[in-house]
């Protein structure tokens, strides 16, 4: 199999899934690109039920879909969320060196809707009622459900020297959830002088997107030159040392872009003012301070406060939901199933792992409103492409399957490509589109 077909297939796939399932894609021939159509939603497939979604981003897009495609029309499900719409944070990189607009990373939810029949409430959510199987919305209404699936992304904390979070949209944005803050740092960039100091900030893991930020500091790096000569990204990784793709991006960083970037591991920030664009912190147990054109810190990332009021934070360190795998059920409250980036699991906070723990998800609900056990031995897969230049990208791939002895998802495969290379940029465009597709379309 080509490596096209591939990554194009891991979208789609999840071994062990129900046999409703349809073939989702096709390919005519290697120069084709691969294509989608919409569904019919089979009748009445004896499974009934009422689940509401919080979140419609890649986690409940996905599962919203994958409920009514498998489920059939007795199948009702809600999708709740706030947003008219959701803003890819895959690719939205590209949009600080001009290759991607925000609107062009803007997917709506009309499909869900509109041909899979899923109901839509453009509300928030306030409260949780286990014990009564309802959610409350900022508009005073209740839904009740059979079973809740929580989906909602993450929450982004102050860092040391901050005093609110809208120092974030103002001053110096993380733009790590793409959206205005995206845009301001777009204009930053576009801002500053000839031979200026962008200085950029990685949280010790878990975050979204593990190459993400290594990725962004690339881009960045290869705009500068080409249009801020002199100029410079400095990286203050609080990881001890580059945690995924090390050898990808070790070329990147001083092959590639020597030179400009900087990389400087084990940094623990200790102070940064917004307003001067400072940044003070340690490494190696010396203090250090730094002033920058552009600051661009990514800050630690938990679950949302809804989740935490719901009491159904019980990760080591209190910031993330644990469930049980076979299901995402909560291993603290039964009934509400946590996907996406708020739950703790062994595998990345990532959009395609988003996607697949979706139809993990919806496989099980499904399997239980049966009077079912969930599937014993699920498989996901993981992929993502790096952009690493304009025109070139690293791409990587892993399998996961569930392992009974720790009841977790065990990486049992992992690949990546041999530097960067523009058939690999190519690739990316179809994965993304094809991944898009089979969330959204």
């Amino acid at each position: 199999m080509k490596r096209r077909q591939f990554f194009s297939l891991l979208a789609a796939s999840a071994a062990g899934l129900m046999t409703l399932s349809p073939r989702l894609w096709a390919d005519d021939d290697e120069n084709n690109s691969t294509s989608s159509s919409l569904f019919a939603i089979p009748g009445n497939t004896g499974i009934t039920g009422h689940v509401v979604i919080v979140g419609g981003g890649m986690a409940g897009a996905t599962l919203a879909k994958y409920l009514r495609l498998w489920g059939g029309t007795h199948m009702n499900v809600t999708l709740v969320e706030k947003s008219a719409a959701y803003t890819s944070n895959i690719m939205s990189n590209l949009v600080l060196n001009g290759q991607k607009s925000l609107g062009e990373l803007d997917y709506s939810h009309d499909v869900l809707s509109d041909h899979y029949g899923v109901t839509r409430k453009n509300a928030e959510v306030t409260a949780i009622n286990a014990a009564s199987k309802s959610v409350s919305l900022a508009d005073g209404s209740v839904l009740n459900y059979d079973r809740l699936v929580l989906a909602p992304g993450l929450d982004f904390d102050l860092l040391p020297g901050m005093n609110s979070l809208s120092e974030y949209d103002t001053h110096i944005p993380h733009a790590w959830k793409a959206g205005p803050q995206t845009q301001l740092l777009r204009d930053q960039l576009l801002a500053m002088p000839a031979g200026g100091t962008v200085v950029m900030t990685i949280p010790k893991a878990p975050y979204r997107c593990p190459p993400g930020p290594y990725e962004r500091a690339c881009i960045m790096a290869d705009w500068l030159k080409a249009n801020k000569p002199g100029s410079k990204v400095i990286v203050l990784d609080a990881n001890a040392d580059i945690i995924v793709e090390k050898d990808n991006f070790l070329i990147a960083f001083n092959q590639t872009h020597a030179g400009v970037i900087d990389y400087r591991p084990a940094c623990t920030l200790t102070h940064i003012d917004s307003i001067s664009r400072t940044v003070v912190f340690t490494q190696n147990g010396a203090n250090q301070q730094l002033a920058a054109h552009v600051l661009n810190p990514i800050p630690p990332q938990r679950a949302p406060r809804l989740l935490a009021d719901a009491g159904l934070l019980n990760s080591p360190d209190g910031h993330f939901a644990v469930v049980n795998v076979l299901s995402y059920e909560s291993t603290r409250t039964p009934g509400i199933h946590i996907i996406g980036d708020a739950s703790h699991t062994t595998q990345p906070k990532a959009g395609h792992v988003a996607n697949q723990q979706a139809k993990i998800c919806a496989d099980a609900i499904l399997r239980l409103q049966s009077g079912q056990q969930p599937d014993p031995a699920p498989v996901t897969s993981s992929a993502c492409y790096s952009p690493i230049t304009a025109s070139t990208a690293t791409w990587l791939s892993g399998v996961y399957q569930y392992d009974s002895a720790s009841a977790s998802m065990v990486l049992s495969k992992l690949s990546a490509s041999t530097g960067a290379t523009r058939s690999n940029y190519s690739d990316m465009h179809t994965w993304f589109g094809t991944l898009m597709q089979d969330t959204f379309a």
